[in-house]
């Protein structure tokens, strides 16, 4: 299987337990024999959109289009990055809107009033790491902004199933249960394929809260 991890942390300047995570993901997708693309959004150098003119009529930056051929490339993606402020960083975001545009991930017109999905046949899978414990975010939060991404972003332009991992009480995490998560996420990468929501449910029983290993920043 063609994957396509995207590491939305906005810091690359420091090892993160979500680089942690991809790094873990990426090492069993290696030993499933799949085929493996990174992109780093963190390395990238690319203006925000500030109009809906810009976005359905300006040019693609020349540093993303390797990036839109590599979400064309893939049959599953991987989304990994922090909760801040109840989202997903800025930076992730002005990315998607960025190569997610009329024309590449979906096509107006036509009898459907949402347009023609231009990326259907992938499947995708999110990965969400937070300080506050998971059912908090889930319950009281009600995942809005995870849900949103699902929905309003993947769900739009044709990206089915999506299944999404969140990992919460970061912070308080020990060397144990970071272990843990980073062992379910080898496993999961190196099963990965359009159904692998039977592994998703590992991945949130391993976290536990308890002192932090220091090894990684909690992000």
């Amino acid at each position: 299987m063609r994957i396509l991890i995207i590491q939305g942390h906005p810091d690359s300047a420091a090892p993160h337990f979500c680089h942690a995570l991809a790094q873990a993901y990426m090492d069993g997708a290696v030993q499933g024999g799949h085929e493996l693309r990174e992109i780093d959004v963190a390395a990238l150098n690319f203006p925000l959109l500030r109009s809906q003119a810009e976005w359905e009529h300006g040019e693609l930056p020349p540093e993303l289009l390797p990036a839109q051929q590599a979400i064309e490339w893939c049959q599953h993606l991987l989304i990994i990055f922090p909760l801040w402020l109840g989202d997903m960083p800025a930076l992730l975001k002005g990315f998607l809107e960025q190569v997610a545009r009329p024309g590449f991930a979906f096509k107006k017109g036509g009898a459907n009033p949402f347009g023609q999905k231009s990326l259907s046949g992938r499947s995708a899978h999110v990965l969400v790491t937070m300080g506050m414990p998971t059912l908090l975010y889930r319950w009281f939060f009600r995942a809005h902004s995870v849900k949103s991404l699902e929905r309003n972003v993947l769900g739009f332009v044709g990206f089915a199933p999506v299944h999404a991992t969140l990992l919460g009480g970061i912070d308080g995490m020990d060397e144990i249960a970071r272990l843990d998560c980073l062992e379910k996420l080898r496993q999961l990468g190196q099963t990965s394929h359009g159904g692998a929501g039977h592994s998703v449910g590992e991945v949130v029983k391993s976290v536990s809260a308890a002192f932090s290993s220091g090894h990684h920043r909690g992000d």
